[in-house]
């Protein structure tokens, strides 16, 4: 009998050891989505061009010498490599090409544009101000197409991720959820509740908090992500508790399981004498 004991006892100690402390719906995003409004205002969803931005802009038409002298000193041959898909841990996975006269936007929000000189880029996303070049460009060529790009839209995933690093989101446009997705998603570790973004726009730093597991983050002036953003994901309870252990927990806990089995065993053959 004092052997059924020892192995019952046995048993529930090494199921204790096992329990996750994470609930099966806690590692579920946006639980609430039917019930959410979606409310996110326009001024959230766009990001803006800053201060340092590398603007990718290519001009073209279909009489391609016409628009020569708006692709100054510009060759088809001159390519600019980024990271799209990968994080600089990985700089050769998903990379994509970019071609075009690159141009630094300066600490007035400006760039200096062949034929039409200084153009304002202050307070205006990537559409915005393709929109207004276009605008501009047709008064000199017939039909332009007016290709504009990031080259260094950058954002940095820390923390609780598979893969953290830096990922450059080449059309300027990007979630948290995207973000995420491209660092490889939160791992069980993760505190999908409390998840921190960390943000300098025009020379100001701002920080706020977002709960992946609720469909509110939408309507989260930090879901739609701006250039230089850091997302940094913390780590729960279940993590916390692990990085406490005694790293020779598992070995001790089996030497426990085999000495109370032994015991087990030898109480069992002795009571049966």
């Amino acid at each position: 009998m004092n052997g059924k004991i020892l192995v019952i006892f046995l048993a529930l100690m090494l199921v204790s050891c096992k329990v996750n402390q994470n609930k099966p719906n806690d590692l579920n995003y946006m639980q609430n989505i039917e019930k959410v409004a979606i409310e996110a205002s326009e001024k959230n969803s766009k990001a803006t061009i800053q201060s340092g931005d590398q603007l990718i802009i290519l001009i073209t038409a279909k009489d391609m010498d016409v628009v020569k002298p708006f692709n100054q000193n510009y060759s088809s041959s001159e390519l600019v490599q980024t990271n799209s898909f990968a994080g600089s841990n990985m700089p050769n996975q998903g990379a994509t090409l970019l071609s075009g006269p690159t141009y630094i936007v300066d600490t007035n929000g400006e760039i200096d544009f062949p034929v039409l000189g200084k153009l304002s880029t202050s307070g205006k996303s990537l559409v915005d101000f393709k929109d207004d070049l276009r605008t501009k460009m047709e008064k000199y060529v017939i039909n332009p197409t007016v290709n504009v790009r990031l080259a260094n839209f950058k954002v940095t995933v820390l923390g609780e991720v598979n893969r953290q690093g830096d990922y450059t989101i080449t059309n300027g446009q990007a979630t948290i959820l995207n973000a995420l997705g491209l660092a490889g998603d939160l791992t069980m570790f993760g505190k999908r509740e409390d998840v921190l973004v960390i943000r300098t726009e025009n020379g100001q730093v701002t920080h706020g908090r977002v709960n992946l597991q609720d469909a509110n983050l939408i309507n989260s002036p930090y879901y739609n992500l701006k250039q230089g953003d850091a997302i940094i994901v913390s780590s729960n309870n279940t993590r916390d508790l692990a990085s406490k252990q005694n790293p020779n927990t598992g070995l001790i806990l089996t030497g426990i399981s085999i000495a109370v089995t032994a015991v087990a065993v030898v109480v069992s053959l002795f009571n049966k004498k």
